[in-house]
C-alpha cells in the first residue's frame, strides 16, 4: 500500500506545477487581422505587370481613344514573366487588366475595347487566362489590377457605367481561379476619350462605385483575396512610389486620417501599408528608360525599407511591347535575388542561447522567439512592458542584420526598441527604433559580439515577439561610385562600409598595391580616374569604376539667362535647367580660361517625365564671346527613346566661350531642357 502522505504530498507538488504553468492567452490589443490579411502579409515580396494599350502607344496615362489594333505583342509570353518573377524570390503577380484607358487585356463581355478585337491572336487572346495558367504552374499567387476609372468607356461617370465595372469585376474573379489580391487605383475621374466626347468628367469616387457592391462581389468570389484601395481597403498605399515604407509604420490606421505612410498607433482598423515601386522610373515599358533601370544597392535599399520595415513590397515589371520582361530589368532581378540569398544564407540563432529578462510561463519562453516557429513567442509576465531577450553565442559572432517579428494575430504592440551588441564585454547600443509589426529587418555595419540583447522600450500591451534571426551578410562587392564636383573635388563612394577603396588617375587597372582612398581630393586638368572596391575578409574585389573627368566647372559662368541656368554648370545631374518659348533657344556659358576643346557633352533630363530633350542642336565657339564657329550641328540620334548623355565630338579649336543652340525638342514642344552640359579638352 502506497503511502499515504506521499501521495498527498505528490498532489500538491503536481497542483502547484500545474497553477505555475497555467497561463491566460493575452487578449488582443486594438484591431488584429483577419486570416486573408496573415496570408497575404507573409508573402512578403510579390511583382507587378504593367502591360496594356499604353506599351504600344508609349504612353503612361492613355486617353482612351485608342485604337484596339494598337495592341500587337509580336512574341508575347506569360511563361516567361512567371518564370522570372519565381526565379526572382517573389510569390505572386498581379496585373494591370484594365487601365485608366479602358482597354481589357481579357475578351470581356461588357465593351468592344479589348483584345478580342485587335490584332494579336487574331482577336483570339486572353492574358489574363495566360498569366494565370503560367502563374499556377511556377506555384505564384495570381491578382488583377482593375482601374475604376474608364477613359474610353462613353457611359463613364454615369450610373450605367457603375454595372459595367461591377461586371468586369464578376469576370475577372470567376473565370480565372483564386486571386489574392484585388488592386484599385486611387486615379479616378477627369478628362477622358468617353466614347467620342473628348471632355472633363468628374464623380464622388467615396461613392460612385458603390464600394459596398465591390467589396461583396470581391467576398461571395474570392473570398481569401485582399482589397487594395477603394471604398474597404484590407490593404492600404504606402504613401509614395519609391517603394520606402516609413521608419515608423503601424498596420493600424483609421479611414481618413492621411496617415499612410505612419498608419496611426491607435487606428481603428487592420490596414496594413504595401510598398508600391517600378523597377525603372515609369510603371509602363519606354525605351527611353532602357538605360534607366534600377541598380543593385538601389534595390536593397528598397527591399529592406519596404519588407524590412513592416510593408510587403510589390515590385512592378514593365512589360515592353515584344511581351516580355526585359532582359536589362531580367539581369537586375537577378543580381538581387543573389544578393538576398547571400544576406540571409545562415541564421546564427539557431544554435545560440536564448534568455529573457521576464517570461510568462515556459510557453512562452524566449526560446520560442528563435525555434523557427512563428506561431509561438515570447511573452513576459503580465503588465511588464520594458523587458528583454538575450542571445548568448557559443563563440564570437560577426553580426550586420538583425530580423524581428510580432506575433501579429494579436495586435502590434510594439512602439519603441534597442538593441545591443556585447562587445569586448561590454554592452554597446547598436540601433534604436520604434515599431515592429510582422517584420523588422535592421541593418548595421559588421559588429563582431559574444552576444546580443534585444530591448522593448515601450509597447501598448506586453509585447510578444514570435521571431529573432541574426545574420552576417556579405559586403556587397558593387563597383565604387566616382563623383567629380564643380570646384574639382572628387569623392569615390563604396555602397558598403567596411571595403576598402584603391584607384589610379594614370590609366592602370586599380589594385590593393594602388593609391588608397580616405578622403576627397582635388583635380584640375582632364584625368581619367579608375577605382576599385576591395573586401579585405574575403580577398576579394568589386568591379572597376572606370570615367574620364574634364576639367572642373568652378570657374563657369552662365552669361546670357537668369540665375537659375547655372545648374546645367553645377556637376549635378540631378538639378535641371528648361526654358519655355520657341525654339531655337541658346545658352551662352563662359568657361573662365581659354582651353583647347575637342567636344561637348550634353545630358537631358533624368526623370520620369523629361521636358525639353533636344533632339536637333548647334554647337558654338567663340574665344572673345562676340565672333563665333560653327564646330559642330546634327541629330542626337535616338535620344528620344535612349536619353543617356551625349558626347560628340569635333576639331580641336581653342575657345574660352560655347553656345548650344536647341533647335527641336525630341517630342517637338517649345522647351529646352538641360540637365548638364560639359566640355572635353585636348
Amino acid at each position: 500500500m502506497k503511502n499515504p502522505n506521499f501521495v498527498l504530498l505528490l498532489l500538491v507538488v503536481i497542483s502547484l506545477i500545474s497553477c505555475k504553468e497555467k497561463v491566460t492567452e493575452p487578449e488582443a490589443v486594438g484591431p488584429v487581422p483577419s486570416q486573408r490579411q496573415l496570408a497575404w502579409q507573409e508573402l512578403e515580396y510579390y511583382g507587378f505587370v504593367h502591360f496594356n494599350m499604353n506599351t504600344f502607344t508609349d504612353m503612361e496615362w492613355g486617353e482612351g481613344g485608342e485604337s484596339p489594333k494598337n495592341f500587337n505583342p509580336t512574341n508575347l509570353d506569360t511563361r516567361q514573366w512567371a518564370k522570372t518573377a519565381k526565379e526572382a524570390g517573389m510569390k505572386g503577380i498581379i496585373l494591370t487588366a484594365k487601365h485608366h484607358d479602358g482597354f481589357c487585356l481579357w475578351p470581356t463581355e461588357t465593351t468592344d475595347h479589348s483584345v478580342k478585337n485587335s490584332p494579336w491572336k487574331n482577336g483570339e487572346g486572353d492574358v489574363v487566362k495566360e498569366l494565370a495558367e503560367a502563374c499556377k504552374e511556377f506555384g505564384l499567387k495570381f491578382g488583377v489590377y482593375l482601374s475604376p476609372w474608364d477613359r474610353n468607356h462613353p457611359e463613364y461617370a454615369r450610373e450605367e457605367y457603375v454595372e459595367v465595372f461591377h461586371k468586369q469585376l464578376e469576370e475577372l474573379l470567376t473565370n480565372y481561379g483564386p486571386v489574392f489580391e484585388v488592386w484599385f487605383d486611387g486615379a479616378n475621374g477627369g478628362t477622358g476619350y468617353y466614347g467620342g466626347a473628348n471632355e472633363h468628367r468628374k464623380i464622388d469616387d467615396a461613392t460612385y462605385y458603390e464600394w459596398d457592391k465591390v467589396t461583396k462581389i470581391v467576398r461571395e468570389l474570392q473570398p481569401e483575396a485582399v482589397i487594395f484601395s477603394g471604398g474597404n481597403p484590407d490593404v492600404r498605399w504606402v504613401g509614395n512610389e519609391h517603394g520606402f515604407a516609413a521608419k515608423t509604420n503601424w498596420s493600424p490606421f483609421t479611414p481618413g486620417s492621411g496617415n499612410l505612410q505612419n498608419g496611426d498607433e491607435d487606428g481603428t482598423h487592420w490596414i496594413p501599408a504595401e510598398a508600391d515601386v517600378s523597377i525603372r522610373p515609369g510603371w509602363y515599358y519606354h525605351a527611353r528608360e532602357d538605360h534607366q533601370v534600377k541598380t543593385l544597392p538601389h534595390l536593397l535599399d528598397i527591399y529592406y525599407k519596404s519588407v524590412g520595415r513592416n510593408a510587403p513590397l510589390l515590385l512592378n515589371l514593365p512589360v515592353d511591347t515584344r511581351g516580355l520582361v526585359h532582359e536589362k530589368d531580367v539581369e537586375q532581378l537577378m543580381k538581387l535575388r543573389k544578393q538576398l540569398d547571400k544576406d540571409f544564407a545562415e541564421n546564427l540563432v539557431t544554435d545560440a542561447k536564448a534568455t529573457a529578462s521576464s517570461e510568462a510561463g515556459s510557453n512562452y519562453s524566449a526560446t520560442n522567439a528563435i525555434n523557427g516557429d512563428t506561431k509561438a513567442y515570447w511573452m513576459p509576465k503580465k503588465e511588464i512592458i520594458k523587458s528583454n531577450i538575450t542571445i548568448e553565442f557559443d563563440e564570437l559572432q560577426e553580426v550586420n542584420r538583425f530580423v524581428v517579428q510580432e506575433y501579429i494575430a494579436l495586435g502590434q504592440r510594439v512602439k519603441s526598441f534597442t538593441l545591443e551588441g556585447k562587445i569586448n564585454g561590454e554592452w554597446k547600443e547598436i540601433a534604436s527604433e520604434t515599431t515592429i509589426g510582422y517584420k523588422r529587418i535592421l541593418r548595421f555595419d559588421l559588429v563582431e559580439v559574444s552576444a546580443l540583447r534585444f530591448n522593448i522600450t515601450d509597447a501598448k500591451a506586453r509585447p510578444l515577439i514570435s521571431n529573432i534571426e541574426v545574420y552576417k551578410a556579405p559586403l556587397v562587392m558593387e563597383a565604387p561610385e566616382i563623383v567629380q564636383h564643380k570646384d574639382g573635388r572628387i569623392s569615390i563612394k563604396s555602397y558598403d562600409n567596411g571595403l576598402e577603396i584603391y584607384y589610379t588617375l594614370n590609366g592602370e587597372e586599380p589594385n590593393k598595391n594602388s593609391k588608397p582612398y580616405s578622403e576627397e581630393f582635388l583635380l584640375q586638368d582632364p584625368t581619367r580616374v579608375m577605382a576599385v572596391a576591395y573586401n579585405p575578409g574575403t580577398n576579394s574585389y568589386s568591379e572597376v569604376s572606370n570615367i574620364k573627368l574634364d576639367i572642373p566647372k568652378k570657374n563657369w559662368q552662365v552669361l546670357n539667362e537668369n540665375a537659375d541656368a547655372a545648374k546645367i554648370i553645377d556637376a549635378d545631374e540631378n538639378s535641371v535647367w528648361t526654358k519655355k518659348g520657341k525654339l531655337p533657344q541658346e545658352v551662352i556659358v563662359d568657361l573662365g580660361k581659354t582651353y583647347n576643346l575637342k567636344g561637348f557633352t550634353y545630358l537631358p533630363q533624368q526623370s520620369r517625365w523629361p521636358q525639353g530633350v533636344i533632339a536637333d542642336y548647334e554647337f558654338m565657339l567663340s574665344e572673345n564671346g562676340k565672333q563665333w564657329k560653327k564646330v559642330s550641328e546634327g541629330e542626337f540620334s535616338n535620344i528620344k527613346n535612349n536619353p543617356i548623355e551625349q558626347l560628340i565630338e569635333f576639331k580641336t579649336t581653342k575657345a574660352r566661350y560655347f553656345k548650344f543652340v536647341g533647335k527641336r525638342s525630341a517630342d517637338d514642344t517649345e522647351v529646352l531642357g538641360i540637365a548638364e552640359i560639359g566640355v572635353i579638352t585636348e
